[in-house]
């Protein structure tokens, strides 16, 4: 009978790119406690791939070589054969120098065979999202020990299933011989074996530190990308893309596929998370910035007042100097909480618009007297903004579209592949 950590967690999605964690969709979220086991799911994948008999197969981590031969990404359930896998790839590939590691567990001996691997070949490990049970004694092998800034480790005791799927706990002799030879603090060793399998525990980056468990905590731009690591297709792209910029699927799909597609080949390329979403934003807001210019006057004229009635917003400010349409929705939307941004004009039609009387076209009073000293960076836009909205219509719209869907004054850099 096969020993197995395998989790029952699914991380929180960072607020940039995520993982999906393969196997974990049946999982609860839960967030990390210091120094308390967190109740989780019975771990459903291993019990499932136990008891049913209707031939489904297990679905083995995803294992793949990154840009420029330097990274294997790894990704899903670590089942039998995985550890098989990467070290076909290690020998075809001997410039690889780090293993990323997005996985919520599995057999204990394909781990162990793992980590064998990566210290012989003295691997870097790195966790851009989460890794738990199992995957944490693959992780603890790398010569250096990287985790991404928001992303988490989970660890627990080990287990067996009985005939009969009820889960037994075993003795933790070999994982805690690993995790000691890992050079981990004795004490965190036992607190981690301590936990119940079907409870995980999540330790604080301090805490990781201190226990000798990560050598580094890096930031989004230090390598590349592996949100698509599970399923790369262009599929799984455009979810991504309109998963973490739901304000996308307003606009033609066209414009939706190209911006996959960029992600999709940046991510092929190596491009760092941090570009990634900098690209994704700059060309979104483009996007955006190409439909509102084709919209009716009255919507355009609706713009500039929601943006004149939160000029005095932080966010609103520097979008509205920065020409950055996203952060401008972004920023539209925490103003109110249920307030639709620029998702309910992209869907408005000329046919839709009710008559303006000719007083709308000016900012209300209540606007007007809102916050009279506006932020520097948004007096001369703001400025503009009532200059624009006192005009006739016409001209009213005219001049708001040169203001609010201008090129942005500045490009950002980083989308660019290195």
């Amino acid at each position: 009978m096969n020993t197995m950590l395998t989790s029952g967690w699914a991380h929180p999605a960072k607020a940039a790119l995520r993982v999906a964690l393969m196997g974990a969709a049946c999982f609860a979220a839960i967030a990390p406690l210091e120094d308390r086991a967190v109740s989780a799911a019975v771990p459903a994948r291993a019990v499932q791939a136990e008891r049913l008999d209707d031939g489904s197969p297990e679905v083995a981590a995803r294992v793949a070589l990154g840009p420029g031969g330097r990274d294997i990404r790894l990704a899903g359930d670590l089942i039998e054969g995985v550890a098989a896998r990467v070290a076909a790839l290690l020998a075809a590939n001997p410039g690889v120098e780090r293993i990323h590691l997005t996985s919520d567990g599995g057999l204990v001996d394909e781990a162990v065979a793992l980590g064998a691997l990566v210290a012989e070949r003295r691997l870097a490990t790195y966790v851009p999202d989460a890794c738990a049970s199992a995957c944490t004694l693959v992780f603890v092998r790398g010569r250096t020990r990287y985790l991404a800034t928001g992303a988490q480790l989970g660890f627990h005791a080990p287990y067996e299933l009985a005939p009969d799927g009820r889960i037994e706990t075993v003795d933790p002799a070999a994982e805690r011989a690993a995790y000691l030879a890992a050079g981990l603090a004795s004490d965190f060793v036992t607190r981690t074996l301590s936990v119940a399998p079907a409870d995980i525990w999540i330790p604080e980056p301090s805490r990781l530190r201190e226990a000798g468990v990560v050598t580094e905590m890096v930031g989004s731009d230090r390598f590349p990308d592996s949100t698509l690591d599970a399923d790369p297709s262009p599929q799984a792209a455009r979810a991504e893309v309109l998963r973490n910029l739901p304000i996308l699927s307003g606009l033609d799909p066209g414009a939706v596929d190209a911006i996959a597609t960029w992600y999709r080949e940046g991510y092929l390329a190596g491009r760092t998370v941090a570009q990634a979403l900098a690209g994704l934003r700059e060309r979104t807001s483009a996007a955006l910035r190409q439909r509102l210019r084709v919209v009716d006057d009255a919507s355009i004229r609706t713009l500039g007042r929601l943006v004149l009635a939160n000029r005095a917003e932080a966010e609103t400010c520097h979008a509205l100097a920065q020409g950055d349409l996203v952060a401008l929705d972004e920023a539209l939307r925490r103003v109110r909480a249920g307030a639709p941004g620029l998702a309910s004009l992209l869907a408005r039609r000329s046919s839709d618009m009710q008559v303006v009387s000719p007083g709308d076209d000016t900012p209300s009073r209540a606007a007007s007297l809102v916050h009279r000293a506006a932020q520097p960076a948004c007096a001369k836009p703001i400025a503009a903004l009532r200059r624009a909205l006192a005009r006739s219509r016409p001209g009213a719209a005219g001049s708001l579209r040169a203001i609010l869907l201008g090129d942005p004054p500045t490009t950002i850099a980083s989308a660019a592949l290195p």
